[in-house]
């Protein structure tokens, strides 16, 4: 039956672009398939959440949009155009999966990657989540991307991927609109997604939605910022206030100076305002420090303070750690600019996170190899030539971060004691 039921929309694109009601029919659908009870997704507390941004697309994998956020131009990927720092590793992908490019690696070879469009892909990705203890995904929605055909069915297919992989890993996930990007006056755009959402997809009756406070959580990141976004706080209000009022729980991903409005942060008073209607806070601190020295004396000057606020009013805190920055590729910038050093960058993070009195943490990202913060599988055997320069784990197994993450975890939930010292990963 559902061959039948393709048909029409497959043979409509073969004769024109699919219009936005064709898209909306085939891909917001309510989840029919198995169900793997697992991690407990009626709460966000105690949980270790990854942003997982799923926006990669290839030639050839049925999207129609070409190199998408590998390269700098969509119709090749060769060097000179690469956005991306880190390599996949493919040792795992069916020959489906893979995507060849006009890098080589070093026997000559050439370089292949994958697309998030490939459903295959994405259920492998949470597959590695619950094999490496990860609770869950934000599921990353970027309304700038909904606008257009191509975008928004690029969008729900990844999002019904992500779906069903979390109830067949028994993980939990939410969406999480990133408003980067958004011009003013479109966050209405967020708010007719959101309904498609709830009465298409029935989204948030999911078995492995995830819900807080009795409610399905709904994240909302990029409000506060300083750096020069079109849609204003009053916008944002008036989203968290429909969401709110849709029976939602609400998670802002906010400035790292939210409260005290300095650095990242704009300053005006109406921000506070905002942030307090929210459910969940979540500071972003991509780049905002650079060792573990640093990692620490934010826990102790930056998180703390924001716990203390946030507990007075009764909202959660959720915490980012990541593993490393770069984007040397994609900027013309140093590769390595913030170093992983194996690991040792992140846990300092995980630590602090615990010390600040968090019941939460948020890993960015999972898949994110265009700023080098991906802490999925990547490849020591990246493509090589002239000009050509790609970020690797140091030598360092594949899944090293993976490891990281899941003994971070272990240490939210207080299954092994709080130490600044790196546990030993050798186990798996």
């Amino acid at each position: 039956m559902r061959s039948l039921i393709l048909l029409p929309f497959l043979c409509l694109s073969a004769l024109a672009e699919p219009s936005r009601e064709d898209v909306l029919t085939e891909t917001l659908r309510p989840y029919t398939g198995p169900i793997v009870k697992g991690v407990d997704p009626s709460t966000l507390t105690g949980k270790l959440m990854v942003g997982y941004q799923a926006w990669f697309n290839a030639p050839g994998d049925g999207a129609e949009r070409g190199w998408v956020h590998w390269s700098k131009r969509h119709d090749s990927f060769a060097p000179g155009t690469a956005r991306i720092d880190l390599w996949p590793d493919l040792s795992e992908l069916t020959a489906a999966e893979r995507f060849k490019t006009g890098f080589e690696l070093a026997d000559g070879r050439p370089a292949e990657v994958f697309s998030s469009f490939k459903k295959e892909t994405v259920l492998r990705h949470f597959q590695w989540m619950k094999d490496y203890g990860i609770d869950g995904a934000f599921v990353q929605r970027f309304p700038s991307d909904l606008g257009g055909v191509a975008g928004l069915r690029h969008c729900n297919t990844v999002l019904a991927s992500a779906r069903e992989g979390a109830n067949q890993h028994g993980r939990t996930y939410a969406v999480m609109y990133d408003l980067s990007g958004l011009g003013a006056g479109q966050s209405l755009r967020v708010i007719e997604d959101w309904k498609a959402l709830r009465t298409r997809m029935k989204v948030t009756e999911d078995p492995a939605y995830l819900h807080h406070e009795g409610k399905p959580l709904v994240a909302v990141w990029g409000v506060g910022f300083n750096d020069g976004r079109s849609y204003t706080l009053d916008e944002c209000r008036k989203l968290v206030e429909f969401l709110k009022a849709d029976g939602c729980a609400v998670m802002l991903g906010v400035p790292t100076g939210w409260r005290s409005q300095d650095r990242d942060a704009v300053k005006d008073p109406a921000l506070l305002e905002v942030l307090a209607l929210a459910d969940v806070l979540s500071p972003w601190t991509v780049g905002r420090y650079r060792t573990p020295a640093d990692a620490k004396r934010h826990g102790e000057k930056t998180w703390q303070p924001d716990v203390a606020w946030c507990v007075e009013r009764k909202i959660d805190f959720l915490p980012v750690v990541f593993p490393g920055f770069s984007w040397a590729n994609m900027q013309d910038k140093t590769l390595d600019e913030i170093p992983r050093l194996k690991g040792e960058f992140l846990w300092s993070q995980f630590v602090a996170a615990k010390r600040s009195g968090a019941s939460m943490i948020y890993v960015a990202m999972f898949d994110e190899v265009d700023e080098g913060t991906a802490i999925f599988k990547c490849t020591q055997d990246v493509p090589v030539g002239e000009g050509v320069r790609f970020l690797t784990y140091h030598g360092l197994p594949p899944d090293h971060y993976l490891k990281l993450t899941d003994a971070g975890g272990k240490l939210l939930r207080g299954e092994i004691p709080v130490t600044e010292e790196m546990p030993s990963l050798e186990r798996r």
